[in-house]
């Protein structure tokens, strides 16, 4: 007999996406420097689409303003015009191998435009998780049509199932909530 559906995988899927979220929501800007705000840009480089951290060094000197030490000094240039088409609202000053960006102050027209990204990024976070959920209880459901659980054992799973997505997903919210408060924070 079987046991029905694999709750680590399940539980390292959900994981995965709570994870995926916590990187999306580190890339968002909340008025201080963090050297993960440059997460999302990809520069043209030897033919290719590399991101920022694989042709630069990405640092924080101070709170308000983010270091970027290109390793290739013909590269600049490309790293300057991809930070600057971003659409993260960064104009960097280019010095010699170095570029420095300064953070402005964010105005609250720009932290609300941030907490409906954190919005979608957390939807997109849920959505993943219904999908795993999903996969599961047709798994449920197929081992029980299959003979190998009982239609308790299909009950006590299922429940399980969701059990561990509803705590995902309370997880997912929770982290939502304190990002939104810390972009709100003046």
């Amino acid at each position: 007999m079987s046991e029905g559906v694999d709750f680590k995988d399940l539980s390292r899927r959900m994981e995965g996406a709570v994870s995926a979220f916590q990187h999306d929501l580190a890339s968002l800007r909340t008025g201080r420097a963090s050297a993960n705000l440059l997460d999302p840009i990809n520069v043209e480089a030897y033919g290719a689409s590399m991101p920022i951290n694989q042709v630069a060094t990405v640092s924080v000197p101070e709170p308000r303003m983010i270091s970027v030490s290109v390793w290739d000094k013909s590269m600049v240039q490309a790293v300057d015009k991809a930070i600057r088409e971003s659409n993260l609202g960064f104009n960097p000053i280019v010095d010699g191998a170095t570029l420095r960006i300064p953070l402005p102050e964010l105005n609250e027209e720009r932290r609300r435009e941030l907490v409906k990204i954190a919005h979608q990024y957390a939807e997109n976070a849920r959505i993943a998780v219904r999908h795993v959920r999903r996969d599961g209880m047709e798994h449920l459901k197929k081992a029980e049509k299959d003979g190998e659980i009982s239609q308790d054992d299909l009950h006590v799973q299922s429940d399980r199932v969701q059990k561990l997505t509803d705590d995902t997903i309370a997880a997912i919210d929770k982290l939502l909530v304190d990002k939104e408060a810390e972009i709100l924070q003046v």
